[in-house]
Order: C-alpha cells, then sequence, then structure tokens
C-alpha cells in the first residue's frame, strides 16, 4: 500500500524559510514532486525531481526552492528560501509511476499548509 507522509509546513513571515518533506512507502517512484495550490487557484507544479535526480523547477520558485531526494529513505525533500506571500498554499507531495509513453501513476500525500505573512 503506497503511502505519503509529509511534514515541515507551518506559518513564516516574507524572507523566510521553511523545509517540506514527504516520506513515501511501498515502493519506489520515478518521479516524486511538490505541487501546491493557493486559494482560489488551480493546482500548479512546484518542483520535481526523478529517480535519477534531474529537477525541474516552476520559474515562480526557480533559484529560491531547492529539491532533494534521498533515494535510501525514500524521501523527497522541498528546502524553500526566500519565502514570498505569493507562496502561501497548501503543498501537496506526489510521486509517479511511470510506465510508458503518456502513462503516469499518480499518489498525493494529504497536504501542508505553508503561509507567508508579509
Amino acid at each position: 500500500q503506497v503511502r505519503l507522509v509529509e511534514s515541515g509546513g507551518g506559518l513564516v513571515q516574507a524572507g523566510g524559510s521553511l523545509r517540506l518533506s514527504c516520506a513515501a512507502s511501498g515502493r519506489i517512484f520515478n518521479v516524486m514532486g511538490w505541487y501546491r495550490q493557493g486559494p482560489g487557484k488551480q493546482r500548479e507544479l512546484v518542483a520535481d525531481i526523478t529517480d535519477g535526480d534531474s529537477t525541474n523547477y516552476a520559474a515562480s520558485v526557480k533559484g529560491r526552492f531547492t529539491i532533494s531526494r534521498d533515494n535510501a529513505k525514500n524521501t523527497v525533500y522541498l528546502q524553500m528560501d526566500s519565502l514570498k506571500p505569493e507562496d502561501t498554499a497548501v503543498y501537496y507531495c506526489n510521486a509517479a509511476l511511470l510506465s510508458g509513453p503518456g502513462r503516469r501513476f499518480n499518489y498525493w500525500g494529504q497536504g501542508t499548509q505553508v503561509t507567508v505573512s508579509s
């Protein structure tokens, strides 16, 4: 059974930092990452990382956020620095299995709230 357990959200002032963690159990995933959904907005990709350590970032977080992965612990991390009020959102851990062109099986964490005050 797949389970994703997130931790590390909270309230921080603008310019501050937070680190999110997501521990996966059940199997090893090809891609792990973080999505977020702000108030009144659609869920969007923040960053993801493959099992080969290739990373991908949203333009809005590039240079401020760093995604990393510990395959031995099956855990993905998101270090968030220089946080802005517009980063306020529920952050969701995503883990995906890829099984051919266009075939992606997604698993989601329960979400963790990140609030950045101005």
